[in-house]
């Protein structure tokens, strides 16, 4: 009996490169990879926390990984800037349930990041947040109306400014979640 051909399909074979991931994707990959939720940095467990961070952003796709990190990091900067809106907090919450291993996710993506730094894509990408119902300073205008005195001169001036905390115009998110 001659054999049959048969055809096998395959994904697309996508090379993630640590070096690509900025510090925040780095973060979201150790989160929804099955590093413990205890884990504890050892002296030589460099490698296996690659690996996690590697597998994380395999399972997420670098295009739904890329999105996750930048409304962390619009959630991070509304937080430090004290104006986390409520449905921020709310899709930040339903996004990542799990707070200590978010925070310990942070910390194990520093440390690597230590070791191995970000090309140029990665930097760019970790510089331009996402928020959940547009930006919390300027609502998603890209502008804010600023007062300033310039400097040597004795009178305030005002105009639009760019937005301290978002690139330029952006638009509001549809809420996305990562199961852990």
């Amino acid at each position: 009996m001659p054999a049959t051909p048969v055809r096998l399909h395959s994904l697309p074979a996508v090379l993630i490169e640590l070096r690509g991931l900025s510090n925040a994707e780095r973060s979201v990959a150790l989160y929804v990879s099955d590093m413990p939720d205890r884990y504890r940095y050892q002296r030589g467990d460099y490698a296996q926390l690659e690996s996690w961070i590697i597998q994380g952003a395999t399972r997420l796709g670098l295009e739904r990984l890329y999105r996750l990190a930048a409304l962390l990091s619009g959630y991070r900067l509304a937080w430090v800037e004290e104006c986390v809106s409520a449905v921020q907090e709310q899709a930040h919450a339903e996004r990542f349930p799990k707070t200590a291993r978010l925070d310990r996710a942070a910390r194990m993506a520093s440390i690597v990041s230590l070791d191995t730094p970000m090309n140029e894509a990665a930097k760019a990408r970790g510089l331009h947040p996402q928020f959940d119902g547009g930006c919390p300073t300027c609502e998603g205008a890209g502008q804010v109306w600023e007062r300033w005195i310039a400097p040597g001169c004795d009178w305030e001036e005002e105009g639009y400014e760019p937005c301290p905390m978002c690139p330029g115009p952006v638009s509001s998110v549809e809420r996305v979640a990562v199961a852990a």
